[in-house]
C-alpha cells in the first residue's frame, strides 16, 4: 500500500491524502497505487500541501500503518505528551507508534 503525506499550507498540520482532499487522520489515508507522482504534482501546483510524499503504508485491524516510525509518529501527534496528541482519550495510541 502507498500512501501520501504532507503538510497543509493553511495549517502546517500533518495531512494525508484521502483520494479526494487532504485528512489530519491517517485512517482515512487511501491506496494511490502508481498516481502518487501525478498527485503530489497536482496537490503542490494547487498550493494545498507542501513537503509532500509518499510513503508505504499496511492496512490493519487498528488501521492505516505507515511502516516507517518517524511516520508513525507524524500520524499519531506528539509522543512525549499525550494529552497533545491527535487521540488524547486513546490510552493505546502510543502503542501504535511502536
Amino acid at each position: 500500500m502507498k500512501i501520501l503525506t504532507g503538510n497543509d499550507l493553511a495549517s502546517g498540520d500533518v495531512v494525508w491524502w484521502d483520494g479526494m482532499g487532504w485528512s489530519r487522520d491517517v485512517n482515512d489515508a487511501v491506496d494511490v497505487g502508481d498516481q502518487d507522482a501525478a498527485i503530489l504534482a497536482a496537490e503542490e501546483a494547487a498550493q494545498r500541501v507542501n513537503a509532500s510524499y509518499a510513503i508505504a503504508a499496511t492496512q490493519t485491524a487498528e488501521g492505516v500503518r505507515p511502516a516507517h516510525i518517524k511516520d508513525r509518529i507524524r500520524a499519531l501527534g506528539p509522543t512525549v505528551r499525550l494529552d497533545l496528541s491527535l487521540r488524547p482519550g486513546d490510552p493505546d495510541a502510543a502503542k501504535q507508534v511502536i
